[in-house]
């Protein structure tokens, strides 16, 4: 019962602080902090929330959103995942794969996509290329860096036991860098939410990215912030389902 009632604790303290800025930010404009024209409080983003749920164009370009999102994530995560493993169990892997990812890696981006443009078309393709490109190399780096931190004697406990190079690879390097992949798996989710919705913006006729840049071409600015505030909610609610699916798949770490 105690432990019970500790984790409610700690799940009501965890969204003390996003409950709090709401207030906060009603509390300033009804005191006449800011315009509510160009900064609209929560209660008119709230107003404007409804109206959109209600003709279900917000569910729309949320679910087309969050298809990209999920498509582009496993497509970039999963071979990042693989390829950081190799890299630290075989130096030829880390030499060949090094210099592409230090030359890469600092492209942004965004700036992908009006080849990935040309390469997909104007459809979802483009948009799920862009999230994997972008996911890929957060994940990678950080599968590398776990892999190759793990504690070597755990290598030679696994050596002098015969293990072969597939239980090395599935049982002591992905295990032991297990909590470095998540770190990176969960950077990956919110830089998948930015390069996705900036490519919303200019490249699509759906999706949260394209509700926030045509509210702004109309002057819609409570609508913009709905927007917003939907992608806040997603980065929210995918934080929390990842720090349950790390606690379930590694209940060996430190909480």
């Amino acid at each position: 019962m105690r432990e019970r009632s500790s984790k409610l604790n700690e799940r009501l303290l965890y969204l003390a602080s996003p409950i709090g800025l709401l207030a906060v930010w009603q509390l300033l404009l009804m005191l006449g902090f800011g315009d509510r024209r160009f900064i609209p409080a929560p209660s008119d983003i709230a107003v404007r929330f409804w109206e959109l749920t209600e003709s279900g164009e917000l569910a729309w370009h949320t679910a087309v959103t969050l298809w990209r999102v999920l498509a582009g994530f496993v497509i970039g995560a999963v071979p990042a995942v693989a390829v950081g493993l190799l890299m630290a169990m075989f130096r030829p892997a880390r030499i060949f794969f090094d210099p592409l990812i230090a030359a890469l890696m600092p492209i942004p981006k965004v700036a992908l996509m009006p080849l990935l443009l040309l390469a997909f078309g104007f459809g979802d393709a483009s948009k799920i290329a862009l999230v994997a490109i972008a996911v890929f190399f957060p994940v990678i780096v950080n599968t590398y860096a776990g892999a190759a931190n793990i504690d070597r004697i755990y290598w030679d406990v696994a050596k002098n036991f015969g293990a072969s190079t597939y239980v090395m690879f599935t049982r002591v390097v992905f295990f032991g860098a297990l909590p470095l992949i998540f770190a990176g798996l969960k950077i990956a989710l919110a830089v998948s939410f930015v390069v996705l919705v900036a490519a919303e913006f200019v490249a699509s006729k759906t999706g949260i990215g394209y509700l926030i840049w045509n509210s702004w071409e109309l002057l819609q600015v409570d609508y913009m912030f709905v927007g917003i505030v939907v992608i806040g909610i997603l980065g929210l609610i995918s934080a929390v389902a990842f720090q349950e699916i790390e606690r379930k798949v590694i209940p060996w770490k430190a909480p």
